[in-house]
């Protein structure tokens, strides 16, 4: 088993950043793809980027390309999700999960692991 615990949300203006932060324990998750999806109020959840186990490939929701940065750290078990030039269109719930690999990084069916969720408020 894997668990995913997710810091580094909160409130902030339009235009600022963040930094999301992703701690596996458990297992290590050095083998394993990551990602991080949102959730806002009356929506879907959404892919947001994912990495490989590497890190010598990301993949960005068309969103957040040249605002989102993700990076991870295997001897830390930690993957980071930095957030700049925020705008309230972010304001969600941020998910980080961990994949095996199967299926596209893209879809939230491919993710075996989930944290509990992290909020993000921008205000305008």
């Amino acid at each position: 088993q894997v668990q995913l615990v997710e810091s580094g949300g909160g409130l902030v203006q339009t235009g600022g950043s963040l930094r999301l932060s992703c701690v596996a324990s458990g297992r290590t998750t050095s083998s394993y793809a990551m990602g991080w999806f949102r959730q806002a109020p009356g929506k879907e959840r959404e892919f947001v980027s994912a990495i490989d186990w590497s890190g010598g490939s990301t993949y960005y929701a068309d969103s957040v390309k040249g605002r989102f940065t993700i990076s991870r750290d295997n001897a830390k078990n930690t993957v980071y999700l930095q957030m700049n030039s925020l705008n309230p269109e972010d304001t969600a719930v941020y998910y980080c999960a961990a994949t095996t690999g199967g299926r596209s990084v893209y879809t939230s069916l491919a993710y075996d692991y989930w944290g509990q969720g992290t909020q993000v408020t921008v205000s305008s």
